[in-house]
């Protein structure tokens, strides 16, 4: 199995923490050059200490914040005027839960901007390299939303669906350059989101944390909560030549939680 990603070039968004983190250093392991794209620059160079570098690599990052698609934009179109990237990583954090009807026209579209408007300014600058290399791959990590909506998580829900749709549309248009185009939907994982979303439930319901914790375990036939790097490494095997034959697919990351095929 062909599992070598050595003189490929990685970016990976929202990567100082988390999936993105865990997706980066998998990826550098598997041998690529990582560029860490984010908004906090002190974290970025703490997660860029993360990395691998037993195959000779070399990794960077960018500055941007994804709530600011005109800043994402200007440095990547800089970054591509000097290099290209076979590898793309699109990763944002959620939007803020709460019921559909409550949510503003400014969070869904604010949502809108971070997530799909700056996924697609990401992928028109990099595909034209793709293209001449031959070799791309693109996944987006979004959510098990995209096949069964999460209550309480209204604007969420809404955007990735959006975001599942457009990938699967560049699957089909990209698939004919050697460039595939995929979703990989995380479940209950071991991260500061979880944390998060434990917290919340535990405050609004008054239930311990712990609880709280125990209660979602039981919706899992793992009956355990993931571990990001498990989470890394399905999002680098889609990346490698092994996974060159993949394309157009939402996969879940979760236990076996959702109960949709």
């Amino acid at each position: 199995m062909n599992l070598d990603l050595s003189g490929k070039t990685a970016v990976v968004c929202g990567s100082t923490q988390g999936l993105g983190l865990a997706a980066a250093k998998e990826l550098a392991l598997l041998g690529a050059n990582i560029v860490l794209f984010a908004r906090n620059e002190e974290k970025l160079m703490a997660a860029l200490q993360q990395l691998d570098l037993s195959k000779n690599q070399k990794h960077s990052y960018l500055v941007a914040d994804f709530t600011v698609p005109g800043q994402v934009k200007d440095k990547i179109n800089n970054f591509v005027s000097q290099h290209t990237a076979q590898i793309l990583i699109n990763n944002t954090g959620g939007p803020a839960a709460g019921p559909a009807l409550n949510a503003t026209v400014e969070e869904f579209t604010q949502a809108f901007n971070s997530h799909l408007i700056c996924n697609h300014i990401l992928v028109q600058a990099l595909v034209p390299g793709m293209k001449v290399d031959g070799y791309g791959r693109i996944v987006n990590i979004i959510s098990t939303s995209v096949k069964q909506p999460i209550a309480g998580l209204g604007v969420s829900n809404t955007i990735r669906a959006a975001v599942a749709n457009w990938s699967k549309t560049l699957a089909t248009e990209l698939g004919s350059f050697g460039i595939t185009v995929n979703n990989v939907l995380p479940g209950l994982t071991q991260t500061v989101r979880a944390a998060y979303v434990v917290q919340k439930k535990a405050a609004e319901t008054g239930k311990p944390e712990a609880e709280i914790m125990n209660e979602m375990l039981c919706d899992i036939p793992a009956k355990r909560i993931g571990q990001p790097e498990e989470f890394g490494a399905v999002v680098a095997f889609l990346c490698s030549p092994a996974a060159s034959y993949i394309n157009g697919i939402n996969l879940p990351v979760d236990g076996g939680r959702l109960g949709t095929l």
